[in-house]
């Protein structure tokens, strides 16, 4: 069984057993989380949502906090100005093991849903 879950802007193709590198979610290394936001179920019948499936999740578990790979930008005017600036920046992402698929019942698992930092930073905020 497959599906097709949307986090940070970005959409994966999940089984269970996989492992994503997704945005930074606010959650810590060991803790369960919850995908709710799935596009399509697939398996013995696919179930394709408008545009959300109703009653699917995905868990999964937060293995680490990371950090990607440092890209760097360099500006340069030209002619006369002879003004440089290099600015870097390096993407901050979060590892999850997809531990089990649900096409039904995300509701009654009580598993807290995976957000992100500015999602996290908002609730927090109306809270």
């Amino acid at each position: 069984m497959f599906a097709v879950l949307k986090t940070g802007g970005k959409q994966y193709k999940v089984r269970a057993g996989d492992v994503l590198r997704v945005e930074k979610l606010a959650a810590i290394a060991g803790e369960k989380i919850q995908f709710n936001e799935i596009l399509m179920v697939g398996g013995e019948a696919t179930v394709v949502g408008a545009p959300l499936v109703a009653g699917a999740a995905v868990q999964a578990e937060v293995i680490d906090q990371i950090k990607g790979e440092k890209t760097i930008h360099f500006v340069k005017r030209r002619r006369k100005h002879s003004s440089q600036r290099t600015k870097g920046h390096r993407q901050q992402w979060t590892l999850v093991r997809v531990t089990e698929v649900l096409a039904s019942g995300a509701e009654t698992t009580g598993v807290t849903a995976a957000t992100g930092t500015a999602a996290a930073r908002r609730a927090a905020h109306n809270a």
